[in-house]
Formats: C-alpha cells, structure tokens, sequence
C-alpha cells in the first residue's frame, strides 16, 4: 500500500506556520502582564513574606490589570487593532493612561509604607514607560522584551544570580516578536537593552 507525501512546496510551507503559531503562543504567553505579575509576585514575597504579597497584588492591579481592562475594553470598542497595540500611534494614547494607573498605585504604596522593594520595582516600571513613550514618538520599541529584560534584571537582583538564568526567556520573547514580524530586531534588542538598564538605574539604586 502506497502513501501519499506532501509535495516539497507545501512540506516547506508548513514549517512557516507551524512557527509562527509558536510565536504566538509565545507572544501571548510571554506578555508585559506576565512578567509584571511574575516580578511582583516575587519581589513581594522575598521582600516581606504575605505582607509583601498583600502590596504585590495591590501593585499588580495598578501595572498589570487596570492597563489590561483598558486595552481589552478599547479592543472590543474598535479603538485599538489589538492587545498588543501593534499600531504605534496606538500606543501613544494608551501609554499615558498607563502612567496614571501606575503613578496612583505607587502613590497609595509610598502612603502605605510598602515595602522598598515593591516601591523600587513600580517606580522603576513608571521610569521605563516614560522613556518607552518619548521613543515611541519617533520609533516602535518593543515593550515586550522591554518589560521581559526589566523583570528578569529585578528578579536576579533580588534572588540571585541564578536567576539571571530567566534572561534566556527574553530571548525567546524577542525571537517571537521578530518572527511574527511585529518588530524589527533593532527594534527587539533596544528594548532587551533598555529594560535591564533601567532596573539598574532605577531599582538598583532605591534598594
């Protein structure tokens, strides 16, 4: 009995697909929010065991959910094309509405007395994004590996240098926004590059 292979065009055409659906899975799976989550998460409980986690998940409503409703909600509205703001004037609009969310959780933490750590890790998610937002008038960098790069600096700074280890992630998350042709890998390095230079400048030098 003879079996039937697919012919070496569409053998070759397979490959792209299957690839891209990795991407995606990756760029979805590998979001800002992911990560904002995951570091604050992490910061607060080395930082000040449950209490800290009490300020995490406040710190994690203001950076991560309230942008995450705001973008969902202007998705189902037609005002952005999708969830990861592909368009770049698109950006500009939501950036500053992320600002203000993130400017009043870490006003309500300073009030607080949260631990240093968390205010560290907002202030310098709030640092990041303005710096994000005035390239982003003239060029596309990637927030994705932005964030990533940013998150997995602040982790290993407060965990470890085994966790650097978390950096190879962010390799990952470049690849998948180059592969989905989303950015440019100028585009994907300057925001690998900037996330980490940030939480040194910014985390590193209020902790």
């Amino acid at each position: 009995m003879s079996t039937v292979t697919p012919s070496r065009p569409e053998a070759m055409s397979a490959t792209p697909r299957a690839s891209a659906r990795v991407a995606r899975l990756v760029t979805d799976c590998l979001e800002p929010k992911t990560w904002i989550f995951a570091v604050l998460f992490l910061v607060g409980i080395k930082s000040d065991g449950l209490v800290g986690v009490a300020w995490a998940i406040h710190a994690a409503v203001f950076a991560g959910v309230v942008p995450m409703v705001v973008i969902k909600s202007g998705v189902r509205k037609g005002n952005w094309s999708d969830r990861h703001l592909s368009a770049r004037a698109q950006r500009l609009r939501v950036i500053p509405l992320i600002l203000a969310s993130l400017c009043i959780g870490i006003t309500v933490m300073s009030a607080g007395n949260a631990p240093q750590e968390l205010l560290a890790a907002v202030a310098t998610m709030v640092a990041t994004l303005v710096v994000i937002m005035a390239i982003t008038t003239a060029w596309k960098i990637s927030v994705h590996t932005s964030v990533a790069g940013g998150a997995a600096t602040m982790t290993a700074l407060v965990l470890g240098p085994w966790w650097w280890a978390s950096s190879m992630l962010v390799l990952l998350v470049g690849w998948s926004r180059i592969a989905l042709h989303d950015h440019t890998r100028a585009q994907v390095a300057a925001g690998a590059l900037l996330g980490p230079t940030m939480a040194l400048l910014v985390f590193a030098a209020m902790t």
